[in-house]
Order: C-alpha cells, then sequence, then structure tokens
C-alpha cells in the first residue's frame, strides 16, 4: 500500500465544492444541449483543459460530475465497443482515468497552498502561513482519497484481455499502476511528510524569529 496508508487511515476528507451549485448552472447553461452522461461531462473537462488549463476548480467539477453520472450508450462511447466485456472493460477504465485525473488536479491546486520552507523572515505571517499548508494538506488527502479509488479500478482490469486503441493513454496508464510505476501514494505521502516538517518550522517561530 506504500507509506502513504497512515495517511489514507485518517478520518474521512470532506469533499470540497468548489464551485457553487448556482455557478454550476450557470455554466451548464452555456450549452444548447442537456448534460446526462459522463463521456459528456468528460468531454467538457477536455475541452475546458486544453483551452485554460490553469482552471483547476472547473476541471475538477467537471470531472466530478463525470464519476457521478451515468454512462451514455456504447454507440456513443469513447471507443469501439463490440462486446459486454468490452462494454465493461471500458467502464472501468473510464473511471480509473477520471479518479486519476482528479488526483493530479488536487495535487495541483494543493501545490498552490504549500509552503516549501519556512524562511524565518515568515514569521509576521506565521498564522497566515499554517492556514495555507492546512489548506495544501486537506487538498493532498483528498488527492490520496481518488489515488485509492484509481488503484480499485486498475486493480479490477487485472487480467483483463481486452485492449481498446481508441483510449490507449488509459491503457498505459492502467499498465503503469497495475506494475507499481506510477505510485501517487508514494509521491503524495512524500509531500505530506516535508509539509508535516514545514509546519513544525512555523509553530516553532515566535516573537524572537524575526
Amino acid at each position: 500500500m506504500g507509506k502513504y496508508q497512515r495517511y489514507a487511515d485518517n478520518e474521512p476528507v470532506r469533499r470540497l465544492s468548489f464551485i457553487s451549485l448556482f455557478s454550476l448552472f450557470a455554466l451548464l447553461q452555456v450549452f444548447p444541449y442537456k448534460i446526462l452522461y459522463a463521456e459528456q461531462f468528460y468531454r467538457l473537462y477536455h475541452l475546458q483543459f486544453h483551452q485554460s488549463p490553469d482552471s483547476t476548480m472547473e476541471n475538477i467539477v467537471w470531472l466530478e460530475k463525470a464519476l457521478e453520472a451515468d454512462f451514455c450508450n456504447p454507440l456513443y462511447a469513447l471507443a469501439e465497443i463490440k462486446n459486454k466485456e468490452e462494454w465493461k472493460h471500458y467502464r472501468y477504465l473510464f473511471k480509473m482515468h477520471v479518479n486519476l485525473k482528479l488526483v493530479e488536479l488536487y495535487r495541483t491546486l494543493g501545490s498552490r497552498f504549500d509552503k516549501r520552507e519556512a524562511y524565518f523572515f515568515n514569521a509576521p505571517w506565521r498564522r497566515q502561513n499554517l492556514e495555507s499548508l492546512s489548506t495544501a494538506e486537506q487538498m493532498y488527502k483528498i488527492a490520496l482519497a481518488y489515488w485509492e479509488k484509481a488503484r480499485q479500478w486498475a486493480d479490477k482490469l487485472r487480467g483483463s484481455p481486452h485492449h481498446l486503441e481508441e483510449i490507449q493513454k488509459w491503457e498505459d496508464e492502467n499498465y503503469r499502476i497495475l506494475s507499481g510505476e506510477l505510485d501517487y501514494g508514494d509521491i503524495l505521502g512524500e509531500q505530506l511528510d516535508k509539509l508535516s516538517r514545514v509546519r513544525a518550522a512555523f509553530e516553532k517561530m515566535d516573537a524572537t524569529t524575526y
């Protein structure tokens, strides 16, 4: 499971809602058709990612909606589906891929609040830095929760004889997870370890620090 498990076993992390329901409703009104299916929400993420890669929070919303939504008919899937077994393979691969993308997005968001060092001249803003570190920690832990889900979906694909060429990148991600080549558990565990050290340094600061 990797050293991250001690973080994953902590109390459940609540998913943050970065865009209000009103804002989400406004976003959906932009489109001339109803957004109902997982693939439709994924396409919105894909479109938004290429047009404005810094819109991390909006991309998170689209992907989280994609995980909640039903799949469209296999005729309109993102890969050619020939039978029920391939349909099952596709759905597991989709879930794995979307969870993995959410890991990356929450990690990106966390890095924006993370503090790499606790410099002595940051002492006047000790409280603000500790609050920022707390937010970063929450983002990393949410990323860990999604990583665990991505691992679970990848494990369900272990030994699958099917291969969907249209989504080869997802197949590659599955291979990297199952082989251990990709392990966000260890990556995020190291980031959380460093964050804890930086937090401890800030907590030790007092009026004499600066």
